[in-house]
């Protein structure tokens, strides 16, 4: 994948906005870790970062090839085997930078390289990660998804100096993170009509290259299902190069928008309640497709209904919001208090546009559709309705969106069709 040729075909796009990724190198294939060698040609004081599962993934092979350069090969850990991105992980891996320390090399997927991205853009130092399964799209973007203080926070840093993704390992990654980057590719269905709505009702930025480079991406994926489930080397491949595709888009839009929307902030949901509460959640990616059914089913319901602007009851909203987050609520009350948008909500745009927001709406997949996208990969819808029931569902339908700053069809519903 070249990164720089695609950035070329983005020159003068009509949008009128400049289209950068700083990206050097994405190497993607079968034995690709062999090339570490010369990548890291002119680095010599390298923190290597991975975790107890990652290092057995490709860590130690990582670590055979250019050990040497290695100063410190930090393995994190956590009593529950599970890494989480927050204040102490990002204090750990800070503890061993140096003056000398001249490259981050993480090894793993979401957690380790979120925690690499956001350590080395603080320390302005270069990172490369070598990916151990093809599971989010956030190997190329500039955000990086942290738990801070409690809440999900997506904060901007800088995409990897290089991307190294064996195929050779990522197919032998656990089949549920294999389907989690399935997912999370099937739902830029979603998260992209979140788009359109936003560009139309709040006039917020929109590129269409952007939003067709990513949809592209999502079509070639739909038809690869089969694939994922038999873990086939080749379909892996084109699904980490979608990843990576995504990332990129993010990247040339300097946020998350072309990748994120309504479907994320239901999954932040899950995951922030199942923290809190210490209860169970599905992976990302498939938390991601399984929401998107929730996302399609509430952009039927509101094409069925007119809109009707609904006064904003702000006693019954921050009990909800305590009710649910416990002790991360102060931090989304604050946040949309900063926001103001509860009070701001001008309806006009949405009653004078209200025939055009309904063609964006149904330009989106069924529920059904999703369902079969789900299915065919080898996923069951009705292990999420299980996973979480119906209230909790419907309490991520109302309070999902108050834990970031973005438009979606969840502010719509919630506006004026709850």
């Amino acid at each position: 994948m070249n990164v720089r040729e695609l950035q070329r075909s983005f020159e003068n796009c009509p949008c009128g906005r400049r289209h950068l990724c700083p990206i050097d190198n994405v190497a993607i294939g079968s034995g690709i870790l062999g090339d570490m060698i010369s990548l890291c040609a002119d680095y010599n004081n390298i923190l290597l970062v991975s975790d107890n599962n990652t290092y057995a993934a490709a860590g130690k092979a990582v670590y055979d090839i250019i050990g040497s350069k290695v100063y410190k090969n930090l393995i994190l850990s956590d009593n529950a085997d599970v890494v989480v991105p927050n204040e102490e992980k990002i204090d750990e891996i800070d503890s061993y930078i140096t003056s000398d320390t001249d490259l981050i090399i993480g090894v793993g997927s979401g957690v380790i390289n979120d925690l690499c991205k956001y350590t080395s853009f603080k320390k302005d130092i270069p990172y490369f990660i070598v990916a151990t399964a093809p599971s989010m799209d956030g190997y190329a973007s500039v955000g990086a998804a942290l738990i801070l203080g409690g809440m999900k926070v997506t904060l901007n840093a800088r995409p990897p100096k290089a991307i190294i993704a064996d195929t050779s390992v990522l197919k032998n990654a656990p089949l549920d993170m294999i389907r989690a980057g399935y997912g999370d590719i099937i739902g830029k269905f979603s998260c992209l009509n979140d788009w359109k709505l936003s560009a139309l009702i709040n006039g917020e930025y929109f590129c269409d290259k952007v939003y067709d480079m990513t949809y592209a991406s999502a079509k070639q994926i739909e038809k690869l299902a089969e694939g994922i489930s038999a873990r086939d080397e080749k379909t892996v491949g084109v699904l980490m190069e979608a990843l990576v595709n995504v990332g990129v888009a993010m990247s040339f839009v300097d946020c998350s928008r072309p990748a994120s929307g309504s479907e994320h902030h239901l999954s932040h949901f899950f995951e922030i309640t199942g923290l809190l509460d210490g209860k169970e959640y599905f992976a990302h990616g498939i938390d991601v497709v399984f929401s998107s059914v929730v996302t399609a089913r509430i952009r039927r319901e509101i094409l069925a209904k007119t809109p009707s602007k609904r006064p904003f009851d702000r006693k019954k909203w921050e009990g909800n919001i305590r009710r649910i987050y416990s002790t991360s609520a102060d931090g989304i009350v604050a946040l949309q208090d900063k926001l103001g948008w509860y009070e701001k909500d001008d309806c006009s745009a949405v009653y004078e546009k209200w025939e055009e927001i309904k063609k964006v709406l149904a330009d989106s997949p069924s529920p059904e559709e999703f369902i079969g996208m789900i299915s065919a990969a080898g996923l069951d819808y009705s292990e999420f309705e299980k996973m979480y029931g119906k209230d909790k569902i419907y309490d991520a339908v109302l309070y999902a969106k108050d834990l970031k700053d973005r438009y979606s069809v969840l502010w719509l519903y919630y506006s004026y069709f709850a």
